[in-house]
């Protein structure tokens, strides 16, 4: 994904807040060499945005005629305008190996034996994973098939296939739940309504003397 990007030279409030007014987005590129300043349209930025793939994946950034591989790394808006204040992007290149977020594509849900045969919901517990890799080898999304889940079964990160040469980043946690088939609330209701109750225990009579 390409996008184009314009040098700048000001710094500071007052210049980022001419900027602003100006249509325009204050940035910074950094890694790999020395840091860039930078300003971008505000509404293709903004656009730009709300691609998953413009998160997640490799972009080619042209400034001054020349394109660079960077990522997107940290973005804030403003507190309640639909408005980008500020972005940072990271340069990389094919030897840089990065940690990145990227989105899981749940495939085959509605075919798998928990929700077509059992009447299941299947709650998606992670909607990302964090993954380590080489810059050029970031995938866009990571698919994760719901095809065999059963009821009750749950999905763990060791579960998903990764490309090759990549890894999850779980911080510890050991192999984390990422969907989990669940009876609906109503039928695990009656299910438990429907259920025998246990046979009351015997009563403790006194003995004769």
């Amino acid at each position: 994904m390409k996008f184009v990007a314009y040098e700048r030279t000001l710094q500071g409030t007052g210049a980022s807040r001419r900027l602003r007014v100006a249509g325009k987005v204050p940035g910074i590129v950094y890694g790999a060499g020395e840091a860039k300043m930078i300003e971008l349209d505000h509404n293709a930025l903004f656009h730009a945005l709300k691609k998953e793939a413009f998160h997640s994946s490799l972009l080619d950034m042209e400034v001054a005629g020349k394109t660079e591989k960077v990522l997107l790394r940290d973005y804030q808006m403003h507190a309640y305008k639909p408005m980008v204040m500020h972005i940072d992007f990271q340069r990389v290149d094919e030897t840089t190996r990065i940690n990145k977020k990227v989105p899981l594509h749940f495939v085959n849900e509605e075919n798998s034996p928990a929700v077509k045969t059992d009447k299941c919901l299947v709650n998606h517990v992670m909607a990302e994973v964090e993954i380590n890799c080489l810059a050029s080898q970031l995938p866009e999304f990571i698919t994760v098939d719901l095809g065999e889940l059963t009821k009750g079964q749950s999905l763990h990160v060791n579960d998903i296939k990764l490309p090759k040469g990549t890894k999850v980043v779980t911080h510890g946690k050991p192999n984390p739940v990422i969907a989990v088939a669940t009876l609906p609330v109503a039928e695990e209701e009656v299910a438990a309504a429907a259920a025998p109750a246990p046979a009351p225990a015997p009563a403790k009579g006194k003995g004769k003397k």
